[in-house]
Order: structure tokens, then sequence, then C-alpha cells
């Protein structure tokens, strides 16, 4: 009994010490996209991940990534014949390309801890091209799962992604879509 006792306190010792990779569980985790228009209004919706995972020493993140599956992004505010052709839309060429890319992925090169907790730097790879973001992002641990967020804020011009963008076609006015937009992500795990 001591023996496994001591077996056990070595191994949660070891854990604590070492950095590990847990993957996300891809039913819980969520991205959810957000982009306006220039001049008022605007979309939602979501994305799929296909995989994610954070890489953990203890409860202190140390790196991670994810792969999101671009052949399910779906606008969620809309309905019917509107929503069927925003989501066509996001799929063709002029947006995502989806038939040539059907992953995006993203992969932390930096972090650094804060007050609230990280600033994140990593490589976000759309259509593509890569590109390196920074953004902040919070940890969680409850019991055996760890739970990270943060908000992305992308230019989709630097991925190739210009339709409606004021910074390559004139005379758009309330046609023209912002370059920003946002990915709410938020990564669940058991640890």
């Amino acid at each position: 009994m001591l023996n496994a006792l001591l077996v056990l306190l070595t191994f949660i010792s070891f854990t604590e010490k070492e950095t590990i990779s847990v993957q996300a569980d891809v039913s819980k985790s969520t991205v959810i996209w957000n982009a306006t228009k220039v001049i008022g209004g605007g979309h939602t919706g979501t994305i799929i991940l296909s995989e994610a995972k954070l890489d953990l020493k203890g409860s202190e993140l140390k790196g991670g990534s994810f792969t999101a599956d671009m052949t399910t992004i779906n606008s969620t505010d809309l309905e019917g014949d509107w929503k069927a052709k925003l989501d066509g839309h996001l799929k063709s060429d002029d947006f995502f390309a989806v038939d040539k890319f059907k992953t995006a992925t993203f992969k932390i090169t930096k972090l650094k801890k804060t007050a609230t907790g990280y600033d994140v730097t990593g490589d976000m790879t759309i259509k593509g091209k890569t590109v390196s973001v920074t953004f902040p992002a919070t940890v969680t641990a409850t019991g055996d799962t760890v739970t990270a967020t943060a908000k992305i804020t992308l230019d989709r011009t630097k991925f190739d992604v210009k339709y409606g963008s004021n910074s390559f076609f004139d005379s758009l006015g309330d046609k023209a879509i912002s370059d920003e937009f946002t990915l709410d992500v938020t990564l669940v795990s058991g640890k």
C-alpha cells in the first residue's frame, strides 16, 4: 500500500513538472466568427474544429494548436435562402476557397504570462497564407477539465480574402466589408 502511494505521488509530481499535450474535446470546443460591414451590419457564425491540443505543465499553458474544418463554415444569424447564399459565398473563391483549402490552422509560437492570463503569439494559416498574430487568452483548470479562451482579431486581406474590401476596391459604399474579423475560440479538454 505504501509503495503504491509513493508511486502515485511520484507520478503526480512528475506530471506537474513535465509538459504534456492534452487533446481538446472538439465536440465541446467552439469557434465563433464575427464579421462586420464598414457602415453597420454584419454576420456571425461557427466553424467546427477537426482537432486541437493544449500543451500544459501542470495548469500552465506552454503551447498548443488547432485545426478548423473550413468546409463547416456556417452563418448562424440567417435562415433559409439568405443563409444558403451567404454560406455558399463564404466557401467560394471570393472568400475562403474551401474546395482548395479545406482547413485553417493555428500554432502557438510564443507565450507571455500576464496578470489575467497570457499574451499568445502564433502562426495562423488560412488559404495557404501564414501570418503571425498576437492576442490575449485565459486558461482555467477545474478538476480534470482545462478551458482556454481567446478572441483573435484577424485582417482577412493578409490571407488573400479581398472581396468587398475598401483597401482594394473603390466606390463600394455601404457594401464594403471590414478587413478585420474576429474568432472567439474556446478549447475544452480533459487533463
